[in-house]
């Protein structure tokens, strides 16, 4: 019976584990000229055109979601609420949806919102290194008059993803609490409003 073992095992041995690459993190720290260049960025055309696009579409979702252009997406869950930009499909540089990506979190911590963590995670995805910059936020802690946790529109991430070093979407998503402790989350079309004007 050994002998019969052995011989499978040489002839037909077992398939190797399959290893999983794991992903490269670090913190996500902008250069003061990066700063400086995200700055002049956003009082740009191209700023304002990415916006009122952003706004216009936002408003056809809410009334007329099949009438969308291809390049956007929004997310409409009981606990998730956002959008996704496949950036893929624009002529929009890749300087565009950085800055972007930086203006949309410094809207959102005009929202009464803190920086709970910028990273960068790097993983090789079959034939593409797939790049993402994360800017997680979280609403200031508060308690309304019930003593419940103000969560205003939940945690906030926003997600530009690249592969290869070009940019291929970016997402925000707000996530909110369904804890007994929570308010309920505030209206997605106020945080909009605060993103986009």
């Amino acid at each position: 019976m050994s002998f019969l073992r052995r011989w499978f095992k040489f002839w037909f041995p077992p398939a190797p584990a399959a290893v999983a690459p794991v992903p490269q993190r670090e913190l996500l720290v902008r250069t003061p000229t990066e700063l400086e260049v995200c700055e002049q960025w956003t009082q740009s055309a191209a700023c304002q055109q990415l916006k009122d696009w952003l706004k216009n579409q936002y408003r056809t979702f809410l009334k007329y979601p099949a009438d969308m252009d291809e390049e956007l997406d929004f997310l409409d869950t009981p606990s998730s609420k956002g959008f996704v930009i496949h950036f893929s499909k624009t002529d929009y540089t890749k300087q565009d949806a950085v800055c972007f990506f930086d203006y949309l979190k410094g809207q959102v911590l005009a929202q009464h919102y803190k920086a709970e963590l910028s990273d960068i995670r790097s993983i090789q995805r079959g034939a593409w290194l797939e790049t993402i910059q994360r800017h997680y936020l979280k609403p200031r802690s508060s308690v309304n008059d019930s003593g419940l946790i103000r969560q205003r529109f939940g945690n906030v991430t926003i997600e530009l993803v690249l592969r290869n070093q070009v940019v291929h979407h970016l997402r925000l998503r707000a996530t909110a609490y369904s804890d007994h402790l929570y308010q309920d989350a505030w209206d997605f079309q106020v945080l909009m409003d605060g993103l986009v004007g």
